[in-house]
């Protein structure tokens, strides 16, 4: 497909055609090729931004969504640059035509992606890799174009004004590069908090195919055939309908994905800048349901076993000074308040605007049991790693992970030797750290990978899991694909300084309904009999209510 540098066959037309005619002077000319050179490039880094965004929200595992993404992408605006050699003999039609294409794959990739997410996804079997096939589809097809570009706007920058190669090259990327550097900010700055993803992909394609269209039509319509004089405005008009009409119904498909995703009882859904949350029931008798960036984050009867499950084991010992780092919605602080001698429970949470709407959301707080209200919590806008850099030497008796599933990429370093490292050095003497570490059984690998790296920190883990009450739910607390077949439940490390592991038992003074020693020892038993798995001895909790 490369072919060697050979003189050009007898007869074949010359690369130079002499300078386009234009409507306006060659270096009024160059300027605007180059300015579309800028808007071409912010367009598709926004593209491709999107793509990235909506693989990480929708399917998971953004480290190796965006590998995907980039490393199909590039590849194709490989392909892509080859292939446009083939179209040099109408540079300005076809510049046109890619991108009328261009805007409407680009503008519509959100929505499409949305819509296969929400009406496919639990169909089962094969339609279950839609998401992931489609993510791929489109980065293959918008790569491609994006690719096809660059070299056809350097054949419109020649034709303008035939220059050495090497300078217009350094002309075009440079316009290029600061194009992708207005349109990368632009994307989490300007697009995502004030339009959102859906209207902001229909708005970018819109950009794309005004300033394709412009400098196609307005410059170079001399260089246009008649049959392509008509045929691009009236295509891409019809692109802009399109885009504008998907505009307008944004609100509408979104709301009904929104349904179809998390069921009809949505009632709250945000983008905070950090995640989108999403709340659904929690009142009127029904079940609350807390979705962060569409993970299943706090899930009805199973919210309060969760956090108990998390929270009673570590405030068996010393507990007036409580840090939880995470916990935004007040549910573990809930947990955590319903025992006596707790003097004082500091909150690190990262997203604000989802402790504001734990303190003032009707269902929520009352699932929480107006946890904010209580004088003995504080609040702390902050990053936990960050925070716990900050923070004195043996501050606290307990420290509560309360964080995303470390089977998510971003929550990475929230379970880190550092982390545990600083998080040992805030505890006091006798003080126990809790962690949960995502499903056991159905992602072991990642449950030992944290007790290693609990040990690698100087803390001795005791590891234990507590069976989810809801078996339609999927493992953990992030709606995080476990093992097939695997029954839901959560795993968790309780942990301590030195390399003797903290015993396993609940607070005597614990309030009624929470574990009970037991049951605790009954469902241990239970464990050691069926050696759940081929996993090592841990210890099996499934509180009873």
């Amino acid at each position: 497909m490369i072919e060697p540098h050979a003189p050009a066959p007898p007869g074949a037309p010359p690369s130079w055609r002499g300078p386009a005619r234009l409507p306006v002077r060659p270096g009024t000319g160059r300027f605007l090729v180059l300015a579309c050179v800028f808007v071409c490039a912010a367009c598709g880094l926004v593209y491709e931004l999107e793509l990235l965004a909506f693989a990480s929200y929708l399917i998971g595992d953004s480290v190796t969504q965006s590998s995907v993404v980039l490393s199909v992408m590039v590849f194709a605006m490989g392909i892509g640059s080859l292939g446009a050699k083939r179209l040099r003999r109408h540079t300005a039609a076809a510049f046109g035509a890619v991108e009328i294409l261009l805007a409407l794959v680009g503008g519509c990739s959100a929505m499409a992606l949305y819509a296969v997410f929400a009406w496919t996804g639990g169909w089962g079997g094969p339609w279950t890799e839609g998401p992931r096939c489609l993510l791929v589809a489109f980065s293959l097809a918008i790569g491609l174009l994006i690719g096809v570009e660059v070299p056809l706007l350097m054949e419109l920058i020649q034709r303008i004004r035939h220059q050495d190669a090497g300078c217009a090259v350094a002309d075009l990327f440079a316009a290029d590069y600061v194009g992708a550097l207005v349109g990368g900010l632009a994307f989490p700055f300007v697009l995502l908090p004030f339009c959102g993803q859906l209207t902001g992909a229909l708005l970018t394609g819109t950009v794309n195919v005004v300033a394709g269209g412009a400098l196609v039509l307005g410059l170079f319509r001399r260089d246009l055939g008649r049959r392509a004089r008509w045929t691009l405005p009236l295509v891409g008009v019809a692109v802009l309908g399109v885009l504008a009409s998907a505009a307008a119904l944004s609100g509408a498909f979104e709301r009904a994905a929104r349904e179809a995703v998390y069921g009809p009882d949505v009632r709250v859904a945000v983008q905070t800048g950090v995640q989108e949350v999403v709340l659904a029931g929690g009142t009127d008798g029904r079940p609350l349901d807390l979705y962060l960036d569409g993970r299943l984050r706090v899930g009805g009867q199973d919210a309060r076993r969760y956090h108990e499950a998390l929270v009673d084991p570590a405030l068996a010992g010393p507990h007036a000074r409580v840090l939880i780092l995470g916990g935004g919605d007040g549910l573990a602080a809930r947990a955590v308040l319903r025992h006596p001698g707790v003097h004082r429970v500091d909150i690190v949470e990262l997203d604000g605007r989802l402790a504001e709407l734990a303190r003032r959301d009707p269902g929520l707080a009352a699932a929480n049991g107006h946890a904010y209200a209580d004088p003995r919590v504080r609040l702390v806008v902050a990053d936990a790693l960050a925070r716990l850099r900050t923070t004195p030497a043996a501050s606290y008796d307990v420290v509560i992970a309360d964080l995303p599933d470390p089977g998510i990429s971003a929550s990475t370093k929230l379970y880190s030797e550092e982390f545990y490292g600083l998080a040992r050095r805030v505890l006091a003497p006798g003080g126990r750290l809790v962690v949960h570490a995502g499903p056991l059984t159905g992602r072991p690998r990642g449950f030992w990978t944290v007790a290693a790296t609990l040990r690698a920190a100087g803390l001795a883990a005791t590891p234990y899991r507590v069976l989810g009450h809801d078996p339609g739910f999927p493992s953990g607390p992030d709606r995080s694909a476990g093992a097939p077949g695997a029954p839901p439940d959560w795993g968790f490390l309780l942990a301590a300084p030195g390399r003797t592991a903290p015993p396993l038992r609940l607070d005597p003074a614990a309030p009624a309904g929470t574990l009970t020693p037991a049951a605790l020892a009954a469902d241990r038993r239970a464990a050691e009999r069926t050696r759940i798995g081929a996993l090592p001895a841990s210890t099996l909790i499934h509180p009873r209510y």
